[in-house]
């Protein structure tokens, strides 16, 4: 398995509810861990914070949240199956967002900073999650792959939101009208 990139169609799915977390879920999860470190192994600058099966290709409601958000050196992840979200609220907050499945553009994205999400575990526990700030907008992201939704959709039309990574590390603005609006690669066929 591989992560997909835009404009793959699977991205823009909406993923199905996993109805018994069995050996091919678990199979999931594991090769979702997987791909997520070999990312990270080939972008020095970067941490892989979550992913979204969809990003395999799979079309189920799964994630996985990486359990250390600051320590890249802690390779652990928790699978969140079914993940919904019951209430986001708070201020409104724009921060940066990349996406593996979206290569070389990061976002300036809006996203409330509290969120409460109802998920299983992979041993089938129900879980509740109260979640502020980056885990929150973690969370709202991956669950927004399931939903065939990403993070550009949220900034489309917006100069200035969208930005590249330089070979330092450094984010830099990204000319709106020559590199994003209508890019078939980002966006996908019109």
């Amino acid at each position: 398995m591989k992560i997909i990139t835009t404009p793959d169609a699977r991205l823009r799915e909406k993923s199905e509810k996993v109805h018994e977390i069995d050996d091919e879920v678990r199979d999931i999860i594991s090769e979702m861990r997987k791909l997520s470190l070999d990312w990270e192994k080939e972008h020095p600058y970067e941490l892989s914070a979550a992913m979204a099966a969809p990003q395999m290709g799979v079309l189920k409601r799964i994630i996985i949240i990486r359990d250390d958000m600051e320590n890249k050196s802690n390779a652990s992840f928790t699978a969140l199956i079914n993940p919904e979200v019951i209430r986001a609220e708070g201020k409104i907050k724009s921060d940066y967002e990349g996406c593996l499945s979206v290569p070389s553009i990061y976002g300036m994205v809006p996203r409330a900073t509290k969120v409460k999400v109802k998920a299983k575990l992979e041993d089938g526990t129900e879980v509740r999650i109260k979640a502020t700030d980056e885990l929150a907008r973690t969370l709202l992201h991956e669950i927004d792959h399931l939903n065939g939704v990403l993070f550009i959709d949220h900034i489309k039309g917006v100069k200035g939101a969208f930005y590249e990574m330089d070979d330092k590390g450094d984010l830099i603005p990204v000319d709106y009208d020559k590199k994003i609006d209508g890019n078939e690669k980002l966006w996908g066929e019109k």
